[in-house]
């Protein structure tokens, strides 16, 4: 693409800044006698940290060398997310400060002699330049022109920075990506969201159904030991996945469905449910509103009317649910994560909280939990300006129930042709790779191009730092400050991230990014404390605690204020729902003009010679972010295409074998992946891990290993109710060789 902005190749500079030393592995491995040993273990200093690289965040012990150098980061036993033990992708942070293709320093987009370069550049004048870039911009169009998309601790700064600036365009891409329709699913059904981590009490359950979630290669820590623990004490595990997963493998049923037909087995689930009366009765009778309305809607809905769309034998169905019946009301239908796949999602999900309704589940132990948090007190700042304008207004009466800005809305503001009622003219993009986590990427460049204004705030040279005007390198997570973690959980907690060294080259941590360029901005107000460390020791003495308490506990747990973590028997509930019911059908969303109850739609099916592309995780790696990482590279450095036999020996492929993935809009992999032969897929459908494919050169470990999925996905599906990005409507054929002409594009 030939335009003012040029995608640019950027981790080169600053290559000549100072460089760190091997892994950690090789500071270890250096040792040679038992007195080097020896003092390594008696000078060793631990510093508190929660990890960064996923959302669970662990909190944890980074360990240093007598030298001073970062050696390992280990569980902390208090923290209720992990309990003391971490998992590959944790154990491996360490591989994110040692990690040499790092951002070194400010970079700025300049033009030299017609080609467009990045310069090396102070932080005052990058600063400086955003500073005027957003001044200018607020001038010509308002403050609501600027847009942040952000992701993981250094969110809370950036979104304390523009709304200040005036503008409530603060899109998370996990909401529109990923959870949103989870969690507009769980608020219309039961008034309350399944937050995160997800209150599913799978330690005491005694059947967990899993419809898509892959505990075991998702990594999400806690629920991987609950359900570890569940097992052993005999818990019933069902997995519905066209893939034997991880999670499969260790499951009493494995239902190997056709992909995109999961409402059809809920709704035969909850028709086996009423119909031979399985359900809670006292607790339905008690609890829930629409009963009558839902048994006569699904009253069609058999075993073998599903049996028809999913290919799911009608005795397995009735099996699964009596199952499911008899282990009631400790069971868990799981909500799941990443829940955008269809464009019908919030649907499916209500589908998943109505059989959990049924099953009397929600509030109960080994169900789902009453979660608590500890309310953390705030700097005292100025009240933020209302803006005048929101992100409703850019497309108005598009996604009404969505309860947080949708990502992919802002960037379709950002392209004229799609006449926003108002322009979206700057990004400020902070720990989150939009080439890689939004579908459609032509979309996504081609709104990039009508810019004035691209910041990029990151630690590696990911694909969006590439298109961005200036390159702000933030430091990694264990050499920072961060806010304190109090999510919610069985008991309220927080916890503490501080660094355990300097920041490595001229980086820094978002709070003084956001501090500095506050100044610029005339915003200093919002930021009172010039250290961060300031801060939170008022917010901790606040609290009743202090830095100095958290600096050497990490975690701090409290005791519930009341015995209430699941409903007592008989207790009068009100939900947050407009009836205070837990509401099987939803009013809500019929004035809303969609369906009360879930329904069934088929879905466009591959054409002869395609499949359906599947994705999903590997326990070592987090997304794309991972994906350089030295520490984890070295479990998984590519990623693979499962393709079943019947469709290998059709197709002549081999175990092993390279080839290149083609979509259905004739959308070529950049790079080869190799083939996985296994029974383990359906034949009608292939999977890869998430993350690979990387096209960033200097990316050294990742670079052109294996095949983006996200490439592949330009048929989106959105969710008309909430604006979730359905990204499994795409499918792939086979390439064994480029033509001159494919290759050449």
């Amino acid at each position: 693409m030939v335009s003012r902005r040029d995608f640019i190749r950027i981790s080169a500079l600053g290559a000549g800044a100072i460089a760190v030393g091997a892994g950690a592995f090789k500071v270890v491995k250096a040792l040679s006698s038992p007195e080097e040993v020896k003092k390594l273990v008696v000078d060793l200093r631990r510093t508190p940290t929660y990890c960064e690289v996923c959302f669970w965040k662990c909190a944890g012990w980074v360990y240093k060398t007598s030298e001073g150098k970062i050696w390992k980061i280990i569980g902390n036993d208090d923290d209720q997310h992990c309990n003391g033990r971490f998992c590959p992708r944790g154990t491996g942070g360490v591989g994110m400060y040692y990690d040499e293709d790092r951002l070194k320093t400010p970079l700025i987009r300049v033009e030299e002699r017609g080609k467009q370069v990045f310069r090396e550049a102070t932080w005052d004048e990058a600063l400086d330049l955003i500073a005027g870039k957003m001044k200018k911009l607020s001038a010509d169009y308002g403050p609501e022109t600027m847009a942040l998309f952000t992701h993981g601790s250094g969110s809370t700064y950036f979104t304390t920075l523009l709304k200040a600036f005036g503008t409530a365009n603060i899109a998370e891409p996990s909401y529109a990506q990923c959870r949103g329709p989870r969690d507009e699913a769980f608020m219309a059904t039961f008034g309350e969201e399944a937050y995160s981590p997800e209150i599913t009490d799978i330690r005491d359950t005694k059947c967990l159904v899993l419809i898509g979630s892959h505990i075991g290669e998702n990594m999400h820590n806690g629920q991987v030991q609950e359900m570890s623990d569940a097992i052993d004490k005999g818990a019933t595990i069902i997995t519905v996945d066209p893939r034997f997963s991880t999670a499969a493998g260790k499951s009493k049923f494995w239902l190997p469905i056709k992909p995109s037909t999961d409402i059809a087995l809920l709704l035969a689930w909850i028709h086996e449910i009423i119909y031979n009366e399985y359900y809670d009765r006292k607790y339905v009778e008690k609890y829930c509103m629409g009963f009558d309305q839902l048994k006569a809607y699904v009253s069609e809905f058999t075993p073998e009317w599903a049996y028809a769309i999913t290919t799911i034998k009608p005795d397995l169905i009735r099996k699964t649910a009596k199952e499911m019946a008899d282990a009631s009301p400790a069971v868990i239908v799981h909500p799941g994560r990443h829940v955008t796949w269809y464009g019908d999602d919030t649907q499916r999900i209500r589908a998943v909280a109505i059989l959990n309704a049924l099953l009397g589940s929600w509030g109960r132990r080994g169900g789902f939990y009453r979660p608590s948090k500890f309310a953390l007190p705030a700097s005292a700042i100025p009240a933020f300006k209302a803006p005048a304008k929101s992100w409703q207004d850019l497309f108005p009466g598009k996604y009404p129930l969505a309860s947080s800005p949708v990502s992919n809305a802002l960037i379709d503001a950002s392209v004229p042709e799609n006449n926003p009622a108002y322009p979206i003219k700057g990004w400020f993009v902070n720990g989150t790779n939009l080439i890689f986590t939004i579908p459609n990427q032509a979309n996504t460049l081609k709104a990039i191009q009508n810019l004035e204004l691209l910041v990029v705030v990151d630690t590696m040279p990911m694909e969006i730092t590439g298109w961005a005007d200036v390159v702000l390198p933030e430091c990694t997570y264990l050499e920072r400050y961060d806010t304190l973690r109090a999510a919610p959980h069985r008991k309220p907690a927080i916890a503490l991230r501080m660094p355990a060294t300097e920041p490595l080259y001229d980086t820094k941590s978002d709070y003084t990014i956001a501090r500095d360029l506050s100044k610029k901005l005339n915003l200093a107000d919002y930021f009172p404390f010039e250290k961060q460390e300031e801060m939170l020791d008022a917010q901790l003495k606040k609290a009743g605690s202090s830095l100095e308490e958290m600096q050497r506990i990490g975690v701090k747990t409290f005791e519930r204020e009341a015995d209430d973590l699941y409903f007592s028997d008989n207790e009068d509930v009100e939900f947050s729902t407009d009836s205070g019911k837990i509401e099987l059908f939803s009013a809500y969303f019929e004035g809303a003009g969609f369906d009360p109850i879930p329904k069934y739609t088929p879905h466009e099916e591959p054409t002869e010679g395609y499949y359906r592309l599947i994705y999903g995780r590997a326990p070592m790696h987090t997304f794309s972010r991972t994906a350089n990482n030295p520490n984890l590279t070295d479990l998984m450095d590519e990623n693979t295409v499962w393709i079943n036999p019947m469709v290998a020996k059709e197709w002549g492929l081999k175990p092993d074998q390279y080839i290149w993935l083609k979509n259905q809009n004739d959308i070529i992999s950049d790079f080869p992946i190799k083939v996985r032969v296994t029974e383990r897929i359906r034949w009608d459908s292939v999977y890869m891990v998430h993350g690979f494919g990387h096209a960033e050169k200097k990316l050294k470990r990742c670079f052109g290993r294996g095949v983006s999925d996200t490439q592949l996905i330009t048929n989106v599906l959105v969710d008309p109710i909430m604006g979730g990005t359905g990204m499994r409507s795409n499918f792939v054929t086979f390439v064994t060789e480029k033509t001159e002409e494919e290759a050449a594009l």
